[in-house]
């Protein structure tokens, strides 16, 4: 496998990042890292910064201040191809090339990797197909890209993912959204397929809104407000009603799963959301 991440070094490293757009400062001193094996998942309301992270993360935006390095190199020292072999993105609503079929697509994830020719090999295809294969989308190679589902497009775009760094040792995935146009049974299979990367190896930043999937499968929560970092840890510690309550500014109630034994989160009823009725016997501390 290819080893483009040092032993021991993180794959992402965020150092006292500000970033923004027009005089405005989206995020301010934000600092983290992510190993590999980790699954971060970022929470926070719209606006908090979490795609201005991600895109930070990717080198696709320089912050205004602060550092940013992938497998220990600077971001800014490396260029797209070398980036794109470190580090795959899914973005948000990414715009649909008419007429390109879905096999196409995710053969273009090998697009970093071609040699001098510009040929794709046949070890090339052989990665797009194990791709499309472990989304369950080989049914759909055929189609052209404008004419899936919402779902549909985004398993081939994460299937162009999965091509991209395969045969990488310690990948590193930025992910935002990636859930928002799957129903619940597919969701799970993607997070099940993406926990399995992450056991191989890989690292995982991904933003989210459903705040419940995020806790039956991170390693690790980070909930971002206004730019900088409420919490940080592992998701006993940190999904507890006074940290939730805070960061979407509405009060909320935290429960253990009957099946998993994880916790899980709902809005409090009118009735419950006086101020200092927040807590429940055995829901957590804050942080």
């Amino acid at each position: 496998m290819e080893a483009l991440t040092p032993a021991g070094t993180a794959p992402l490293l965020l150092e006292n990042v500000a970033a923004g757009y027009g005089a405005g400062h989206t995020l301010s001193g934000l600092s983290l890292k992510v190993e590999a094996g980790e699954n971060v998942i970022l929470l926070g309301p719209n606006g908090s910064g979490k795609t201005t992270l991600l895109r930070c993360a990717a080198g696709t935006m320089r912050p205004l201040e602060g550092s940013v390095r992938l497998g220990g190199e600077l971001v800014e020292r490396l260029n797209a191809r070398e980036r794109a072999r470190r580090v795959a993105v899914l973005p948000q609503q990414p715009e649909r090339p008419r007429g390109l079929s879905v096999r196409a697509l995710v053969l273009l994830g090998r697009f970093p990797w071609l040699a001098w020719s510009g040929i794709y090999s046949a070890a090339d295809h052989a990665a797009a197909a194990r791709a499309l294969a472990a989304v369950d989308a080989e049914h759909l190679a055929g189609r052209t890209v404008e004419t899936l589902s919402g779902g549909e497009w985004q398993r081939a775009l994460l299937a162009r993912s999965l091509a991209q760094m395969d045969g990488v040792a310690a990948p590193l995935f930025l992910l935002d959204e990636l859930t928002a146009s799957l129903d619940p049974a597919r969701a799970e299979e993607v997070f099940a397929l993406l926990g399995r990367r992450r056991l191989a190896g890989a690292a995982l930043l991904q933003a989210a809104h459903d705040c419940n999937l995020a806790a039956r499968h991170a390693t690790r929560l980070i909930g971002l407000k206004a730019g900088r970092i409420l919490f940080d840890g592992p998701v006993d510690d940190v999904f507890t009603e006074e940290n939730l309550s805070a960061l979407y500014d509405l009060p909320c109630r935290v429960f253990r799963h009957p099946d998993g034994d994880v916790p899980q989160a709902l809005p409090a009823l009118a009735a419950d959301a006086a101020p200092g009725a927040h807590r429940l016997s055995g829901a957590g501390r804050a942080h």
